[in-house]
């Protein structure tokens, strides 16, 4: 690395030393040679950076395999619209329509269009800037002595300029600055896919929930019409005398608790409906009419691809977001760093001034000025050392934080795999036991109606009906929503372009205006 720098300036001949004023023709060669010279230096040192080179994150140790799924049992494919695997065409509008105007994917659309402008906007460093200048002033001058004062005429001055101005990156801290920008709008994208990741599976969630709660409703309305009916039986009998009053108000009881449930899920599903309206970006009630019909639960077509755990690197969107700031906060460790360097600018400026307009480009009349100017930190009491190790110590935090979310979303993943793996297990024992308790229901109320069987069986076999099908259906929401939690955990999400040039706001007549009225 070069600690000085040198600029080469063609000499004189000796008929170009005898006049004082330069030719037009070598003052504008003599400029553009000044230029090539600064663009050549700038070139050669394109490659010169301070600062560590970012080459991925520190190695940290990866499972090889899930602890629910031996290596040899791997399932593999692709996590694209995987909830398509739920098999319901109304979820699939839902989940479309939700891409479309959920208010977080709003929001994130318009980080990752602030982080492609900051790209730009941190770009624009490399290049040289340029401005321009024009006045046109009325002048008035005096002059006077002890014994008079001496007016001049009065006159127009007629004055125009550029000045441009260019910082060479010989440290590479623009480009270092560069860096980060890029690498920060990488992570913008990436939670915009996380944004996409969690909204797609919190409609799924909600949906199902609601589908469960119909379910529900619908299997406590049609016990309770089934206990009427084993009320109006005992009622009979305690008439004609066979019967006792216990019986009766046990068998008034239990309907009354069954019916008592519905008012409590109709509330938790109108949550649900609510819920998903919002998620929708529209009113709460936006999606009411759309579920107004029942639906069955939902029920995933298995098995779902789960890769390597080293796969959640790359699938994942929150754990590369996560790498993609690392990255950017090691990148900002340069540019720091870069600020403890001699900076070294292009300077310029072009001047021209006449008492007549038309006289501005008489070359007389034009003055210049070109050169380089070097800044070189002296003392500074150890500001710009502080500020290398604060980016260095907000390095360490985003390593930090991508380890953490890391860790977390293996710790996703297997608790998705143990509880959908386990619930399906759950879900076979309680449609077991709803076919059995079905049978002892049907045959204790027989047995109940020729007075072979006590009231109690039949009660019994009713209430224990009754809480195996109701667990059954909570038992299929919940392999659901497992399922839903596992593809969650493993990144999948929405796969196709997602359009993020459309501002939410478009600005209409933003040019010069006469302004209107503060509201």
């Amino acid at each position: 690395m070069p600690s000085h720098l040198f600029v080469a300036v063609p000499a004189l001949s000796a008929e170009e030393n005898h006049h004082p004023t330069p030719s037009p023709l070598r003052a504008a060669l003599s400029h553009a040679g000044s230029a090539c010279v600064a663009l050549m230096l700038a070139a050669a040192l394109a490659g010169c950076a301070v600062g560590p080179d970012y080459a991925g994150p520190p190695g940290l140790d990866m499972p090889s395999h899930w602890s629910t799924q031996p290596t040899s049992r791997r399932q593999t494919g692709t996590l694209d619209r995987w909830w398509m695997r739920l098999r319901d065409p109304l979820l699939n509008r839902l989940i479309e329509q939700a891409v479309e105007a959920n208010p977080s994917v709003a929001k994130a659309k318009a980080v990752v269009r602030e982080a492609r402008a900051t790209v730009q906007q941190t770009g624009a460093g490399l290049f040289p800037s340029v401005s321009g200048s024009a006045s046109v002033t009325d002048n008035k001058t005096s002059a006077g002595s002890a014994t008079a004062i001496v007016d001049t005429a009065p006159y127009t001055l007629h004055q125009a300029s550029f000045d441009s101005s260019w910082e060479l990156d010989l440290f590479g801290g623009t480009q270092r600055s560069i860096e980060a920008a890029v690498r920060g709008r990488q992570s913008a994208e990436e939670d915009l896919r996380d944004s996409l990741v969690t909204l797609i599976g919190d409609v799924a969630a909600y949906y199902v929930e609601a589908r469960g709660y119909q379910a529900r409703i619908a299997l406590a309305r049609r016990t309770s019409v089934s206990q009427r009916d084993t009320e109006k039986l005992t009622r009979s009998k305690y008439e004609a005398g066979s019967g006792n009053a216990v019986d009766l108000a046990k068998a008034t009881a239990q309907a009354a608790s069954t019916e008592a449930n519905v008012p409590t899920y109709q509330a938790a599903l109108a949550a649900d409906i609510h819920r998903l309206g919002i998620l929708l970006g529209r009113p709460p009630d936006g999606v009411a009419s759309l579920m107004a019909q029942s639906a069955p639960v939902p029920a995933p077509r298995m098995p779902l691809p789960t890769g390597l755990p080293a796969d959640l690197l790359m699938s994942r969107p929150d754990v590369a977001s996560a790498e993609r700031k690392l990255a950017q906060a090691t990148a900002r460790i340069g540019a720091a760093e870069a600020d403890r360097y001699p900076a070294v600018s292009l300077t310029g400026s072009v001047g021209t001034s006449a008492l007549s307009a038309g006289d501005l480009a008489k070359y007389s009349n034009v003055s210049w000025s070109v050169g380089p100017s070097v800044t070189v930190p002296v003392f500074d009491a150890g500001k710009r050392l502080a500020t290398v190790r604060i980016a260095e110590a907000q390095r360490d935090q985003a390593f930090a934080t991508f380890h953490s979310t890391l860790l977390t979303a293996l710790e996703d993943v297997e608790n998705a795999l143990v509880s959908l793996s386990q619930e399906r297990i759950r879900a076979a024992k309680l449609a077991e036991a709803a076919k059995n308790y079905r049978e002892a229901a049907r045959l204790s109320r027989s047995l109940f109606e020729t007075g072979s069987a006590s009231f109690i069986d039949v009660l019994d076999a009713e209430r224990s009906l009754y809480s195996a099908e109701d667990s059954l259906i909570q038992s299929k929401v919940s392999a659901a929503k497992d399922y839903i939690s596992l593809a969650k955990a493993l990144g999948g999400g929405w796969s196709d372009p997602v359009d993020i040039s459309t501002p939410i706001i478009v600005d209409t007549n933003t040019g010069p205006h006469f302004r209107e009225t503060v509201k």
